[in-house]
């Protein structure tokens, strides 16, 4: 159990050495308005090393924090920094620009949130579960590959290309292509990826001799719509985060970055607010050393969404607490102005 100057000597330590990276000693805490004498702030520090809180380094008589202590802080001790009103103007500047589908969106923030904290960003939009199927096309590049278009009502558009496989005509694919129409437009996209697995085969059957490629073919193409898509930006700015990181650490930790199914491991299901994972408690062995903040938005009638931020374990929590809460917001009234400009 702490005592309140305990406590307050955690604060101000945490506070200190996340602006500065620099060991805080019982001087800077009696400037910083601890009511106690040097010794007896000593012992304070003393006594919260014993408890796992704080660290001492072999180059000064200060104190660092540990991971438990962050921990602590985070859990008992953090209150959230107004963020200043030149960073909400851009954000808010950030999203007035005309975007001609949601994922545009979503992927901006992410570039946004990476350029205010120089941190490496995570922006998802809300559900899949939500969207529709509303269009389904298919343009030829050439006599051996297409480009898939799939749209959905909640703004989405994605597009691939395809190899076509062997046997298949581009009379084919326009068959195909009527019949997914035909069959799966308007339909919610839980029910296309169920019937892409039942009836769908079985009418491509009717028409075809063989629908070998076919099924795996349109699987693949509309598979990309029901993707949950995490944009990812700041990727180098992982170099930043540790200095002493070899070569191969970097290599792994960036390449770990740009696999968008691993990567959605790391954000489990929140009913809500922000929570902050420190260290280990992030669950990937590459991210050991730093700390991930995650917060959840909802959007009325469209589902939830998420945006993350990778930093360093030293980061300001307070600060960066208090922008993530004010950019969740400004992103969903944004989202919410475009989901009303689709629905006229």
């Amino acid at each position: 159990m702490l005592t309140d100057r305990q406590k307050n000597i955690l604060r101000l330590i945490i506070q200190n050495y996340t602006e500065t990276g620099l060991p805080v000693g019982s001087k800077k805490l009696m400037e910083e308005g601890i009511s106690a004498s040097s010794a007896t702030i000593r012992n304070d520090m003393k006594a919260l090393e014993e408890h796992g809180l704080l660290q001492k380094t072999h180059s000064s008589s200060g104190r660092i924090p540990s991971l438990a202590g962050y921990r602590y802080y985070v859990d008992y001790l953090l209150e959230p920094t107004q963020i200043a009103n030149n960073d909400v103007l851009k954000i808010r500047q950030s999203f007035k620009k005309e975007f001609h589908e949601i994922n545009e969106i979503i992927e901006g923030s992410a570039d946004v949130l990476a350029q205010l904290t120089s941190y490496t960003a995570f922006s998802l939009g809300p559900e899949v579960k939500e969207r529709k199927l509303t269009g389904f096309r298919i343009v030829p590049l050439n006599d051996r590959q297409v480009i898939a278009l799939i749209v959905t009502d909640k703004g989405n558009v994605e597009n691939q290309i395809f190899k076509i496989p062997e046997g298949v005509t581009g009379e084919d694919l326009e068959k195909i292509v009527r019949i997914i129409n035909d069959k799966l437009v308007g339909e919610p996209l839980l029910t296309v990826y169920h019937r892409l697995r039942t009836e769908i085969p079985m009418i491509l059957h009717k028409y075809f001799q063989t629908t070998d490629g076919l099924v795996s073919l349109f699987n693949s193409m509309l598979g990309q719509a029901f993707e949950e898509k995490v944009y990812v930006s700041g990727r180098m700015n992982l170099l930043d985060f540790n200095p002493s990181q070899n070569l191969t650490e970097f290599k792994s930790a960036y390449s770990f970055m740009k696999d968008s199914d691993e990567l959605s491991q790391l954000f489990v299901p929140a009913e809500g607010g922000i929570s902050i994972k420190i260290g280990s408690e992030i669950g990937n062995n590459l991210l050991d050393n730093l700390s991930l903040i995650q917060a959840t938005y909802d959007i009325q009638g469209h589902g939830r969404g998420m945006i993350a931020l990778l930093g360093p374990t030293s980061m300001p929590y307070s600060k960066m607490f208090g922008l993530v809460d004010v950019f969740r917001q400004e992103l969903a009234d944004r989202l919410e102005d475009y989901y009303r400009e689709l629905d006229g």
